[in-house]
């Protein structure tokens, strides 16, 4: 059977032209912090129908970077929060599925009311998967992560059991943990309950291994695993006094750092990234509402396309850029341009170009969020 190692990190990204900066940020976090992280180039159906791009773009990305910096470990194309309905464009690219069933989970009623319906719906997508991938050919993680209340490890415990039962050789799971995991900015939410529910989970997990025959290498998946900041070093301390395995799922932070980084290079790559904002933020309803789940933009603190219009390359990127010391640093402003990635698809011949010509200022940017405000954090 294809097995996933013990750390793994997903590396999402919207326009597919930062594999070799993604990798390289991979290679110099082993470097940093002695763990090394499998990467998994991840891309949902919703990115896909969105930015214009089919799933065999994905594994391209991935192939290339791989040959280019000569990488020898080894590495998955992940088909991002799937189901029945669009999991085959998925299956000639991949060898990673997450399989969603959050929408078939109940709100109410007895265990088996509330968790057998998404997980026999689980066992469907999976051997669907496997009669057309072959048996062991990929890895299987279950994502149950997209509903409003947290799964407690009781809960999550039925779940594996069941999950066993239907014969799903699941190798990594994303439960929805206590406290808003919102797109772009730092988790939100009681530090305290997320360490206590995160240990109880990872002992969960070792008991369903031993009880119930899963996979040795079953381990806990975070989603949206992007800015977090103040859980990484909570989750770093737990799986190393336990000596598990994790991994973590990030998707829209590459694309922002490829805003700051035009920002940064100035002149008309500063001035794309000010017609980005200003377009998004005429179009706020609309951006908002596939993700009006996971983003709380304070419309007060927006502000107007003229002011920045006015700004500097400094100021822009300061605004947009993941330092909570920074007082610039605008979480509101960060929000809109994380959903802002229509726009930046439909200015597709400016932005694509822009993406190229200023590879190395973007790569700066790609490489030091991934590696210095994310996995380096797990070592603190």
């Amino acid at each position: 059977m294809k097995l996933i190692g013990k750390y793994s990190f997903g590396v999402g990204d919207r326009f597919a032209h930062e594999g070799i900066n993604q990798l390289k940020a991979l290679i110099k976090a082993e470097e940093v912090t002695g763990l090394h992280f499998e990467p998994v180039w991840n891309k949902s159906n919703r990115e896909h129908q969105i930015v214009g791009t089919e799933p065999g773009a994905v594994r391209e990305e991935a192939d290339a970077a791989v040959k280019a910096l000569g990488y020898k470990g080894q590495y998955f194309v992940d088909a991002d929060h799937i189901n029945l309905s669009n999991v085959d464009k998925f299956i000639d690219a991949s060898d990673f599925f997450t399989i969603d069933v959050a929408d078939y989970i109940g709100k109410s009623g007895s265990l088996e009311e509330r968790f057998l319906p998404a997980v026999k719906e689980a066992g469907r997508i999976y051997r669907h998967i496997e009669e057309k991938k072959g048996k062991g050919n990929f890895v299987t993680e279950v994502s149950m992560d997209e509903v409003d209340v947290a799964q407690s490890p009781q809960e999550l415990k039925f779940i594996l059991r069941e999950i066993a039962r239907e014969g799903i050789p699941v190798q990594t799971i994303a439960p929805k943990f206590t406290g808003r995991f919102n797109k772009g900015v730092d988790y939100r939410g009681d530090l305290a309950q997320f360490e206590k529910e995160f240990e109880q989970d990872l002992l969960v997990i070792e008991e369903a291994v031993n009880e119930y025959g899963l996979p040795k290498n079953l381990k806990l998946s975070i989603h949206s695993g992007s800015d977090k900041f103040s859980i990484y070093p909570i989750m770093g301390k737990l799986i190393r006094k336990y000596d598990k395995g994790i991994h973590i799922k990030t998707a829209g932070t590459t694309w922002l750092e490829e805003i700051i980084g035009l920002a940064m290079a100035g002149g008309e790559a500063l001035k794309l990234a000010k017609e980005i904002y200003a377009k998004a933020y005429s179009r706020i309803d609309e951006l908002a509402g596939p993700y009006a789940t996971v983003i709380d933009i304070d419309l007060k603190a927006l502000p107007s396309p003229k002011e920045v219009e006015s700004w500097s390359a400094e100021k822009y990127a300061r605004t947009l850029r993941h330092n909570q010391a920074d007082p610039l640093f605008n979480q509101s402003f960060r929000q809109l341009i994380h959903i802002a990635y229509k726009v930046a698809a439909e200015l597709g011949d400016e932005y694509y170009p822009a993406l190229e010509k200023y590879t190395d200022v973007i790569g700066v940017e790609v490489m030091a969020n991934l590696c210095d405000r994310h996995i380096a954090l797990l070592k603190k």
